[in-house]
């Protein structure tokens, strides 16, 4: 089920980038045509940028595809790196949990409060906030399964898969 829904984030969010394009497009093609654009563009854009950011996170955790320095962490035993993926884990549950708070306090603040970006159009923040909630949510939750999987895979003696890179690796030595 959670895959289901990483993968309708991770589609909304390509949706948000290919708008972003029209909009940004339709919007240049108005001011050099008829002197004229869509309204409150940038407002749309900020929001949109957000989208296309946000949403695909629990997607990109779920492969493990954030950026991971293995500079030295490649010259460790395997299991020590597999510990350094728990930490990193952990630590990115951390880092996430005051993001997830101030989510939260924006969205209960913009819907109850009904505010709404000042333009012609008078565009509701609220969605915005709500979608920045919903990814990083989706994020943390993936993270925190990752944690729990690699933990449990780590005190049955195995080693985590630790990148998309590296989990092909492992298959191939596991093999031989």
């Amino acid at each position: 089920m959670l895959h289901r829904i990483e993968r309708l984030l991770l589609d909304l969010a390509c949706c948000a980038v290919v708008a972003l394009g029209l909009l940004i497009t339709v919007s240049v093609l108005l001011r050099v045509t008829v002197n004229s654009g869509v309204p409150d563009t940038i407002v749309m854009v900020r929001e949109l940028m957000v989208v296309a950011i946000v949403l695909p996170l629990a997607a990109a955790t779920t492969a493990r595809a954030h950026i991971v320095v293995e500079f030295l962490s490649n010259r460790l035993p395997l299991r020590a790196q597999g510990w350094l993926v728990v930490f990193g884990g952990l630590f990115g549950l951390f880092a996430l949990s005051p993001l997830l708070y101030a989510g939260w306090n924006e969205v209960a603040h913009n819907i109850g409060s009904g505010s709404y970006y000042v333009g012609q159009l008078n565009l509701p923040k609220w969605p915005g906030r709500v979608l920045f909630l919903i990814g990083m949510s989706f994020c943390w939750l993936r993270l925190l399964l990752l944690v729990i999987g690699d933990i449990r895979t780590l005190r049955a003696g195995g080693v985590p898969a630790l990148s998309e890179t590296t989990s092909s690796t492992f298959a191939e030595e596991d093999r031989s």
